[in-house]
């Protein structure tokens, strides 16, 4: 069994320890910050098919703190950690050309981690906002890391639309606190079952689950994120999309929705309809872009909508396809956040217009680049075709064709989108390719190869976790939402 705590303990403990230490021994934020990040990955791992309750102090709930551990927080832990590790790796060679200041980074990205983990095992409304708001802050620093003018820019826009998020959360809050007299979530939720659903608890519904959907970046939520991904250092840029979009935003509205408030047929429509919305919204923003990492960033808004379309049918197979699709995300997304800081790390530019053949020089990002943007277009057999997959069988399923029907037309723009990357940056040229400029092109060091070949072998064979459907790996997850309130209820309070 592991022991929750260490989940926050160990990042934030380091966080602080890094700076102390590294101030003249320049390696050593490099090497602390991998190890926190790979003992983290194994200990969330270790947590596989595990489920139980931490209670700080020995405090049962609802009177003290707990830690909750089930399907849906184990899957976001590894998420979290594994992004996070590679994102570390990748970043002891990329931030020696382009940054400064390793130790004050490395204890940022920490916090950050510490945050999210914090977030998906909290039992509490109030702790879960604490967590959030740490990790955002942290967050908010490192958009903002390189200190250019258009990077500050972004960070503040970001931080002005996070905080709207945070105090809306902590809003509806209060008003939950007020109604119930409680913060545990499980308690809260038990309380809400017995009492009659007034217009007060629903006003406090559309507040708390508006704040997560900013963090999420679903539309119309989404304005902040075109901004502040692009403008990040690549390895934060993957960590924002491949990750915190989703331990503080879809990984709370999933679990105030099914283990809080409850899922109902009106908030099914919703969460579908938004979706449906943002997988198209996004994507056709997408395919005008010509910066490479702004066009990546709009397509975290159009897959985040393939999540909430499968999330929102609310049967077996559409939650599994929307949480696999959450799963995949992380893996394809981050890669192609890894690949686009490794091409300008290299080139010195994000504009496709001035790239072209890299196939040639750089053909290990090149492979990296092509494998990630079939997945993300659901090209078979690569990971983000079977998640698409499933969540349109599901649409179909369920009796919503005309769903499955714009899932498809997603996909079909998203691989128009990925064709121009790989045509203007990869295997063809741009209008304005440099000739000179690229005979001084040359691949990447190790450690930045090191995670890409990793996240591409994932992208190849993650497929397989789907080996038994609905009953395979995903299945203690499914059933945490399957279970809904009442199941919470028990697993928490123990009655």
């Amino acid at each position: 069994m592991v022991n929750l705590p260490l989940f926050i303990i160990i990042p934030f403990g380091m966080a602080f320890f890094i700076p102390m230490v590294s101030r003249k021994i320049k390696w050593v934020p490099d090497v602390l910050g991998n190890i926190t990040t790979f003992i983290l990955l194994i200990l969330s791992l270790m947590t596989l098919n595990l489920e139980y309750v931490y209670h700080i102090g020995g405090w049962k709930a609802p009177f003290g703190i707990v830690l909750v551990l089930d399907g849906l927080s184990c899957l976001l832990l590894i998420i979290i950690n594994l992004i996070s590790f590679m994102a570390t790796l990748f970043s002891v060679e990329y931030l020696e050309k382009l940054y400064t200041s390793k130790l004050r980074y490395y204890s940022l990205f920490l916090l950050m981690v510490g945050g999210m983990n914090g977030t998906v095992l909290s039992g509490d409304l109030f702790n879960l906002f604490v967590f959030m708001e740490i990790a955002s802050i942290a967050s908010y620093a490192l958009v903002a890391f390189g200190c250019q003018a258009s990077e500050l820019e972004a960070s503040f826009k970001y931080l002005v639309m996070g905080n709207v998020g945070s105090l809306l959360v902590l809003y509806a809050i209060a008003l939950l606190y007020g109604k119930t007299g409680s913060l545990n979530m499980a308690d809260v939720a038990k309380i809400l079952i017995n009492i009659p659903y007034d217009n007060l608890i629903a006003f406090a519904f559309v507040l708390i689950i508006s704040g997560f959907m900013i963090k999420s970046a679903l539309v119309p939520f989404h304005a902040w994120l075109p901004d502040a991904h692009p403008s990040a250092p690549s390895p934060i840029s993957a960590m924002l999309s491949g990750v915190v979009i989703k331990a503080l935003g879809v990984y709370v509205v999933i679990r105030l929705i099914f283990n809080l408030f409850g899922f109902t047929p009106l908030i099914s429509n919703v969460l579908i309809y938004m979706g449906v919305i943002s997988m198209i919204f996004g994507v056709c923003l997408a395919v005008l872009q010509w910066d490479l990492k702004r066009l990546l960033a709009y397509h975290s808004i159009s897959q985040m909508g393939y999540v909430f379309t499968g999330i929102g049918l609310g049967t077996p197979l559409g939650i599994l396809g929307g949480l696999f699709h959450l799963f995949n995300h992380s893996l394809f997304k981050s890669l192609l956040f890894l690949n686009a800081g490794s091409i300008e790390y290299e080139i010195g530019t994000r504009d496709l217009n001035k790239m072209g053949l890299l196939y040639k020089k750089m053909p290990i990002t090149s492979f990296a680049t092509f494998i990630s943007s079939m997945s993300i277009s659901g090209i078979p057999p690569f990971n983000g075709f079977w998640s698409k997959f499933i969540i349109i069988l599901a649409a179909i399923k369920a009796g919503r064709p005309i769903i499955a029907f714009w899932a498809v037309i997603g996909s079909i723009l998203t691989l128009s989108s990925f064709s121009k990357v790989l045509k203007y940056s990869i295997y063809g040229k741009g209008e304005k390719f440099n000739e000179e400029k690229w005979e001084k092109i040359k691949e990447v060091g190790d450690l930045m190869i090191v995670p890409l070949i990793i996240l591409s072998v994932l992208c190849i064979f993650s497929g397989l976790l789907l080996y038994g459907m609905t009953e395979g790996i995903f299945s203690p997850v499914i059933n945490v939402l399957n279970g809904g309130v009442v199941e919470y209820i028990n697993k928490v309070l123990g009655s």
